[in-house]
């Protein structure tokens, strides 16, 4: 099969290093995983380059071999829904 090249999206948070963490442990002996926190930066900017050529809105997402696992294709918040939700207005 080969091996995979498995790109980890975080803001080093909870929730996210325990995603880090799951897929490493899940990964082949011989994939490459990728993990860039978009708090810490990376160096020549490396990680929002990339992950504004995913179109990640939201993290943690997981690319898997330049694609973005259809799981982490959320698009991130949606204002519309949180309006409708009652943001904005007074209560």
């Amino acid at each position: 099969m080969g091996s995979q090249k498995i790109e980890v999206f975080t803001a080093g948070c909870y929730i996210c290093n325990n995603a880090v963490k799951k897929i490493e442990e899940l990964a082949c002996p011989d994939c490459e995983v990728v993990v860039y926190d978009l708090n810490e930066k990376c160096e020549s900017n490396i990680c929002e380059k990339k992950a504004k050529e995913y179109g990640i809105e939201s993290v943690p997402a997981v690319a898997i071999d330049g694609e973005l696992a259809d799981c982490c294709n959320n698009k991130g918040i949606d204002i519309e829904v949180l309006k409708e939700a009652g943001l904005g207005q007074q209560v």
